[in-house]
Order: structure tokens, then C-alpha cells, then sequence
């Protein structure tokens, strides 16, 4: 159902860290994964009658462009008809980007509200959510994927400063589907070394007693079973690792995407118990 577009932006400036290449993991996987989907995606317009390709949002891109920049060449491998729309509720951050817009690519400024006149086929989210609280994720979440087109995805995460790792949630517009754990091999020491970067919605339920804290447990355990794969590099480790974790664990990707330090597992099985 369309909600009436608010009067002023939803939600709260960010802290705006941003660094070259530092969702570079997010936007190789939503290129490979949802590719196909953004092809085959019709025009949902942002304003000009001459864009008939599908939209891209990043949201609450931060201080500087780089993230919307990256995220249009690196769909464009995959989709080269998408247009990004970079959406950032504070305004000086807008007027700073309007000089990298081009070809494809454009600021506006707005949150959660999404505010474009049709509605897009990807909305990225990352190091969004993370200064909110718990409480306040489903809302947002749910506000956003009723404003994805259909067949639309929403990517909602957190990473470090540099991108060397990286975990976030990928919801429909039914709600959230999987979630995706992401890693520069070399600099790992143990799976569990993700649990800093879990998105808001599961950060706090790395505990006793959570789906998240079992899954990251087994993942270590499965880890140290396959050290003597160490010899043949991180990423034999790695898929070692994941192959024997999808004995147990609803894993939904395969080999190819696990060679990129990448396991995606389905969310009902790490979502967070109620109560």
C-alpha cells in the first residue's frame, strides 16, 4: 500500500564514514546475485521522462559520493541499463555530490521515505541502521520494502572501515530472505571475527540461547576442523569450511560464491527468537 510522502526526510544523519571500495564486497554479490533481476527490470523512473531504465538507490550514501559512484559502475557489469539514485537526508551532503552526477547517476536528498516518483529496484542500505536501535530495524526495514518495485531487493548491512568484512540482510518486498556473511580471507583468524559487523537486527543476539550465536559457534568449530586445508590457502580453508557448516545449516549459495569469502544462509534460521 503507498504511504503519503512525508513533508520532511525520515530518519537521522549518519556519522557519513565512507572510504573508496568499501562496499565492494556488497556490490559484487548484489551485481552477481540480482544481476539477471535488474536486466530484465523495467524503467521506475526518478523524475525524467527520458529514463526507462530500473533504479538503484544508495542510501545514506555519507560525506562523500564514492559509495554511489562505485555501485553504478559495478551494476553497470551486470545491468548496464540501471540508473543510481544516491539519497542522503542530510542536504550539504547532496550539494557536495551534484558535481560527480552524470550519465546514470544522480543526488537527491531524502531517508527512508525514498523519495522518487516510481519505485526502485534495489535499495542499499549500508552502515545505516547501525546507530539505531534495535527496536526501530523491523519499521525500517518495512517502510523501505514498501517502496521497492516488484520482484525489488533491499540490502541492508554493516562493514568495517575498509571493507574487509561485511555481513548484511537481503529482504523482498515479503521481507528479509538471507543473510550473507563476507571476508578478506587473509585477514580472518575465525569466522566468529564477523560478529562485530552482524547487522542491528542480529548484533545484539549474538548470545546463548540465539540462532546467530549457534550458527557462528558451528562456523568456528567447522573452521578448526578443516585447518589442515591451511596448507592449500585461506580459500581452500574457507570452502572446506562452509561445505561441511551446510551440513547443518540452511547454506543457499555454492562454490562459486564461496571462493570469494562469501556464505549466504537463509534468515529464518539465525532470525532472532521473540521475547
Amino acid at each position: 500500500m503507498a504511504s503519503r510522502t512525508p513533508s520532511r526526510p525520515v530518519g537521522t544523519v549518519t556519522r557519513g564514514t565512507t572510504n573508496p571500495n568499501r562496499l565492494r564486497r556488497m556490490d559484487r554479490w548484489i551485481a552477481a546475485t540480482h544481476g539477471a533481476a535488474l536486466r530484465h527490470a523495467t524503467g521506475s523512473g526518478s523524475g525524467s521522462d527520458s529514463d526507462t531504465g530500473p533504479v538503484a538507490v544508495d542510501l545514506g550514501y555519507g560525506a562523500a559520493p564514492w559509495t554511489a559512484v562505485e555501485l553504478l559502475v559495478r551494476l553497470r557489469t551486470a545491468a548496464p541499463r540501471v540508473r543510481v539514485v544516491g539519497v542522503e537526508i542530510d542536504p550539504a551532503r547532496v550539494a557536495a555530490a551534484k558535481p560527480y552526477e552524470r550519465e546514470g547517476l544522480s543526488f537527491r536528498h531524502g531517508g527512508f521515505e525514498v523519495p522518487l516518483p516510481g519505485r526502485p529496484a534495489l535499495i542499499r542500505a549500508a552502515n545505516v541502521l547501525r546507530q539505531y536501535d534495535e527496536e526501530q530495524v523491523a519499521a525500517a526495514w518495512e517502510r523501505l520494502c514498501e517502496r521497492l518495485a516488484p520482484g525489488g531487493l533491499l540490502v541492508e548491512g554493516t562493514c568495517d572501515e575498509i571493507g574487509r568484512r561485511h555481513v548484511w540482510v537481503a529482504l523482498g518486498p515479503e521481507g528479509p530472505r538471507t543473510v550473507t556473511f563476507a571476508t578478506r580471507l587473509g585477514s580472518l583468524e575465525r569466522p566468529s571475527d564477523l560478529a562485530e559487523r552482524l547487522p542491528k537486527a542480529l548484533i545484539h543476539r549474538n548470545v546463548p540461547g540465539e540462532q546467530v550465536h549457534a550458527f557462528l559457534r558451528d562456523f568456528d568449530r567447522a573452521w578448526a576442523a578443516a585447518a589442515p586445508f591451511a596448507s592449500y590457502g585461506a580459500r581452500q580453508r574457507w570452502i572446506r569450511t562452509v561445505r561441511e557448516l551446510a551440513t547443518d545449516w540452511p547454506v543457499v549459495d555454492g562454490a562459486a560464491r564461496w571462493r570469494q569469502g562469501e556464505v549466504t544462509v537463509r534468515w529464518d534460521a539465525l532470525a532472532p527468537r521473540r521475547g
